[in-house]
This record gives C-alpha cells, sequence and structure tokens, in this order.
C-alpha cells in the first residue's frame, strides 16, 4: 500500500472516530431516510459538512451586517440611506431569488457543486470588499460596498438551496440538529478571539484592520468551498428541473394546498422578531453613548451566544425541533418586550448601559434556537424535490416580508427604538404561539 493510501486511510479512520464521538453512535438503524451507499459515507460527509460549515459560519459571524459592516460604513463616512441597506440587502438579496434557483438546483442529480460555486462567489465578493474599504476613496468605497454585498448576497442563496438538499441526502434525520448546532458553537467560539482584537482601541477604527478582517473572511469562503467539495453525494431525484420561472411559479401553490407547510410559514415570518430586533437594542445603546468598544462587546455578545447555546439546541431539535422554534421564539420575544419596557419607562442610563450587551447575548441564544428549530424542521418535513421546493418557497416568501416588516419597523422606530421593539416583541410572541400549534416531525 502507497503512502498516499495510508495517508488515506488514517484521515477516513480518524474522521469515523470523530464522528462516533460526537453522534454517540450506536443504534445501526439511524439511517432510516437515506439509502445504505451513502450511509456508508456519513462519517467522512458529516465531519466535511460540519468543517464547511464553521467555516462560512465564522466568516458570517465577522462580517455581520448589524455589526462589522455597519462599522465599516462608519468609518468611510457612509451615509445613513447606505448604511441602513446593508441588513435588508444582505438578508432579502439571499432569500428572494430562491424560487428560481430552486428550481435550477432541482434539474441536477447532484448539487453539491452549488454550494462550492455560491462558497467561492462569496469569498470574491468579500475580497473586493476589501480591497474597495482599503484603496478605494471614501466617496466612492461605501456605494461599492452595498453592490458587492448584493453580489455576496446572492450567492449565499444558492448555498442556502443547496445545503438543505445535500444535507438531506448526505446526513440521517437524527444527526442533522447537532450537525447545525455544532457547526455555530465551533463558529461561534472562534468569533470570541476576534472580538477580542476588535476590543483593542488602536484597530478598533482602523481601515486596514477592517479590511483585513473582510480579507481573511474571503479566504475562509474559499477555503470551505475546498472542503465541501470533497463530500461524497449519490445522485438524486432530477425531475421538475425545467423552466426556473414557470417552476417557482407552480411551486408558491404549495401556500395554498399544504396547510402544515403555510402554518410553518406563518410562523417563521412572525419569529422575524429575533432577528429583526437586535439592530434596535444596539441603538438603544448607541443613544446612550457606551463607548467605542460597544462594537466589540455586542460582537462578543453575540458569538458567546451562538457558540454556548447552539449544540444545545441542536441536540434538542434532534427530539422535538418544533419545541425548540417555540422556546427560542418566547426567549426572543420576552427580552425584547423587556428592553422596550425599560426604555418606555426611562429606566437605562449610562451607568446601567452594561444591561445591554447582556440583553443582546441573551437574546442571540433565543435567536439561535429559532434558527436551529426552524431549518431542522424544514429538512425533517419533507424529502426529495419536495425539500427543495419548500426551503426555495419559504425562504423567498420570508425574504419579501422581510423587506415588509423591516420598513415598517423602521418608520415605527422614528418614533423611538422602545416602540419598534414592542412592536416585534408581540410579533415573536405571536410567532410562538403559532409554532406551539404546528405538528411534530
Amino acid at each position: 500500500m502507497s503512502a498516499a493510501q495510508d495517508s488515506h486511510s488514517d484521515r477516513n479512520a480518524m474522521q469515523e472516530k470523530l464522528y462516533a464521538l460526537i453522534a454517540n453512535e450506536e443504534d445501526a438503524r439511524v439511517c432510516t431516510d437515506i439509502p445504505d451507499a451513502a450511509c456508508r459515507e456519513v462519517p467522512g460527509n458529516f465531519m466535511r459538512i460540519l468543517a464547511s460549515l464553521v467555516l462560512t459560519k465564522l466568516g458570517d459571524l465577522v462580517t455581520s451586517p448589524k455589526t462589522v459592516l455597519a462599522w465599516v460604513m462608519g468609518t468611510l463616512g457612509a451615509s445613513p440611506v447606505l448604511s441602513g441597506l446593508l441588513v435588508p440587502v444582505r438578508e432579502s438579496g439571499s432569500l428572494l431569488p430562491q424560487l428560481v434557483i430552486g428550481a435550477w438546483v432541482r434539474g441536477h442529480a447532484r448539487r453539491k457543486q452549488f454550494w462550492v460555486l455560491g462558497s467561492v462567489l462569496q469569498g470574491v465578493a468579500m475580497l473586493a470588499m476589501a480591497a474597495a474599504v482599503a484603496w478605494m476613496d471614501t466617496s466612492v468605497a461605501p456605494l461599492a460596498i452595498i453592490l458587492l454585498l448584493v453580489a455576496f448576497s446572492l450567492s449565499r442563496g444558492l448555498c442556502s438551496v443547496a445545503m438543505k438538499d445535500v444535507q438531506g441526502k448526505c446526513v440521517p434525520k437524527s444527526r442533522r440538529g447537532r450537525l447545525t448546532g455544532l457547526a455555530s458553537t465551533f463558529s461561534g467560539l472562534l468569533t470570541v478571539a476576534v472580538s477580542g482584537l476588535m476590543m483593542l482601541d488602536n484597530v478598533q477604527g482602523s481601515r486596514l484592520f477592517l479590511a483585513a478582517l473582510l480579507g481573511l473572511a474571503g479566504i475562509i469562503w474559499v477555503l470551505a468551498a475546498v472542503v465541501f467539495s470533497r463530500v461524497t453525494e449519490y445522485p438524486g431525484e432530477s425531475n421538475g428541473g425545467g423552466n426556473a420561472l414557470r417552476e417557482a411559479l407552480a411551486s408558491l401553490s404549495l401556500l395554498r394546498t399544504d396547510r402544515p407547510f403555510r402554518r410553518f410559514v406563518l410562523a417563521r415570518a412572525l419569529l422575524l422578531c429575533s432577528a429583526l430586533s437586535a439592530p434596535f437594542v444596539i441603538l438603544v445603546a448607541q443613544r446612550l453613548d457606551t463607548g467605542l468598544g460597544s462594537l466589540a462587546l455586542f460582537l462578543l455578545a453575540s458569538s458567546l451566544a451562538s457558540s454556548l447555546s447552539a449544540s444545545f439546541w441542536g441536540w434538542m431539535a434532534d427530539t422535538s425541533a418544533r419545541d425548540v422554534m417555540t422556546r427560542g421564539g418566547l426567549m426572543s420575544s420576552a427580552l425584547v418586550l423587556l428592553v422596550a419596557a425599560a426604555v418606555l419607562m426611562d429606566a437605562l442610563d449610562g451607568e446601567s448601559a452594561w444591561l445591554l450587551p447582556l440583553a443582546y447575548f441573551i437574546l442571540g441564544i433565543g435567536h439561535a434556537g429559532v434558527r436551529v428549530g426552524r431549518k431542522t424542521y424544514l429538512v425533517d418535513m419533507a424529502g426529495g424535490n419536495k425539500r427543495t421546493d419548500y426551503v426555495a418557497v419559504s425562504n423567498s416568501v420570508i425574504g419579501a416580508l422581510l423587506l415588509l416588516v423591516g420598513v415598517i419597523s423602521g418608520l415605527v422606530a422614528s418614533l423611538g427604538e422602545a416602540w419598534a421593539l414592542l412592536l416585534l416583541g408581540l410579533m415573536g410572541l405571536a410567532g410562538a404561539i403559532v409554532t406551539r400549534a404546528l405538528p411534530q416531525v
């Protein structure tokens, strides 16, 4: 046997040991929803997908539009209008096109190449963004960042559709929740180190440091594509991949004919509270003048929330993804309503501003529960091409609603951040109630 073969065998043995340790693999019947051939590849695929997710989630955390990108735009002196476009463009840009993208992906028996392509394009967009921050004039760099963020978000949407399907084909149902949870935990821990660097005053406002951070994220996405390209994916269903727009419009009928799916989309829309309320919590903190270190403190709070809670949410989701969504929604909405009440009663001042990063931390835990729960629920509730349709339709609808609710909450915030938080908190509470009524999968 050659040295290369020995090395390959050693890697496979190590992957199987790590998978057995992580997944607690004792039940030979765990592969009840994937073919036997795919089941044999589960240990290696699990570890490769986990590594890819850790890398991309780390990139997402250190380029968050609610924290880092907003700080970049402020450093460049961007107008509030452009800064306000960051979150809607990042989220809706990746969600809205997924009806068409889903129909295109569905026409291929193997779909990992779409994730690889999307990850490479995200890396290129982020590297170009880093170059814009480092070398472009401040009069044009902010607009370049917005345009590159559009390209980044469209590529991110391609990865989202492909990942759900590849994960459903390569990882057993009872192991998907912990895969998502572990990825969030590991990436969150890595982001803690980055947050520590950002707390140093001498690099806090440096364009060079921020450009280097974005450049590192670009390299991370390219590396993730290399790792994911090694996933062993067997051919699946490929029927229905005709005209993308026609297939997209046909897929929308699921909202009319599939009652459980329609209720899931409604619940997910109401649970947008956990994502949309975060910027308003930060605005409250900025109004209290918590200092330049607030960016790092909130990024650290977000990272810790993800790293400390996501794996627990993931293991719980393997038992009941619906209950995880419900608990995460209740936690988020309760925290948001509490902050709104504190602001309305004028109970916060400069001395109590440290409570807001703590509140952001709790909000992050609830948001992690909502994300892990709804991702696991969606993958588990359907198989084959129906899974791809569910992902594409729900993400596209949520993308449109995200823009709508974002505009409404922004208008309400003109009366004060507390009123926007109150609206979103009540919306999240309604979402938890609707989620509780969903069927178990």
